[in-house]
């Protein structure tokens, strides 16, 4: 892996540490676009990818609910918006016990 991507990833991971879904889903991007980048003077110098990577809002919310027998629950919900440039944003809301804000960030990240 060239030193440049290894930079970038580490840069992501610095600002995002504990999501290995959206970190695997911005390498395999990064070892993708670096290279074309790099061979493209128009694009370099932009940030393009550090721009892609980081979305425009993160909405977490709470989600109280009562089961069957009358108890009561509180869950997470959770929103990634990365680009409104083109319209509404593109995604839904996710609300399974097994999703994290680096599952839904992947998600979201791999619709770019």
């Amino acid at each position: 892996m060239k030193q440049s991507i290894k930079d970038f990833i580490a840069s992501v991971e610095q600002l995002n540490p504990n999501e290995p879904e959206f970190l695997q889903a911005v390498t395999e991007v990064a070892e993708a676009v670096i290279p074309f980048i790099e061979s493209n003077e128009r694009y370099q110098g932009r940030k393009l990818l550090e721009r892609m990577v980081e979305p425009e809002r993160t909405i977490m919310f709470r989600v109280p609910w009562t089961d069957d027998s009358g108890e009561i629950h509180v869950n997470k919900g959770y929103r990634v918006e990365y680009n409104s440039a083109i319209g509404p944003y593109k995604g839904g809301l996710r609300f399974h016990p097994s999703v994290n804000l680096s599952i839904l960030k992947f998600l979201g990240f791999e619709q770019l």
